[in-house]
């Protein structure tokens, strides 16, 4: 009896309520749009304005924005939904530091685990906007490139935002692992470079026109 009493607190069982819960709430969102981006981005940085003009762009053509909820670039793309017309959507994160919720969100939910977290993100969101970021950054970038790559997730738009940033990993990419033959020369073309917030509209707009 005991165990039983106590599986319910088991993760994985946790993080299963938590996907389930996300999976009632965020098809309600349809379109949503994710972007992605470094907590520790303020907003007098010229990365947060551009996070927060394009995502009013996003929402105002119709598309909810997913942010994971916190501070810097979340704060900025649930900002820039917020004012706009359609729903700024957090995937908050339970962390013993750093991440606080931001109160721009129309729809907010709770994770403590990250693996229910990024699948309620690859799960509901019909392209992938990505800003600068450190470790997390880069693991939600590439958790979700290895999904489209392997077939788990349909083809979507994965679009990179700063390009000073971003070109040398993508040189990185080509010259490593394209030539090493690591990867296909056409994975290259899972993720561009966009910096043009009107572009970034368009190419998703066009890719769900596609589907």
């Amino acid at each position: 009896m005991s165990h039983h009493k106590h599986a319910k607190n088991h993760p994985a069982t946790e993080a299963m309520q938590e996907w389930l819960a996300a999976d009632v709430a965020l098809p309600k969102t349809h379109p949503a749009v994710s972007i992605y981006g470094s907590a520790r981005i303020p907003s007098n940085h010229s990365d947060y304005q551009q996070a927060e003009q394009l995502a009013r762009k996003l929402s105002d053509a119709g598309f909810a924005v997913i942010s994971g909820g916190g501070p810097g670039i979340m704060e900025a793309a649930n900002k820039g939904a917020f004012a706009g017309a359609s729903q700024a959507v957090g995937l908050n994160i339970v962390l013993p530091h750093e991440q606080h919720p931001n109160p721009y969100q129309n729809l907010s939910l709770k994770f403590q685990h990250f693996t229910s977290r990024k699948t309620a993100f690859v799960q509901h969101s019909a392209a992938f906007i990505v800003f600068a970021g450190g470790f997390g950054t880069l693991d939600e970038l590439f958790e979700t490139l290895v999904l489209i790559q392997t077939g788990k997730l349909p083809m979507r738009p994965v679009i990179l935002v700063g390009r000073t940033f971003w070109q040398g990993l993508l040189d990185w990419i080509e010259e490593q692992l394209v030539a090493r033959n690591l990867i296909a020369s056409g994975d290259m073309n899972l993720l561009q470079i966009i910096d043009d917030a009107e572009e970034i509209v368009r190419v998703i707009q066009n890719s769900m026109k596609a589907a």
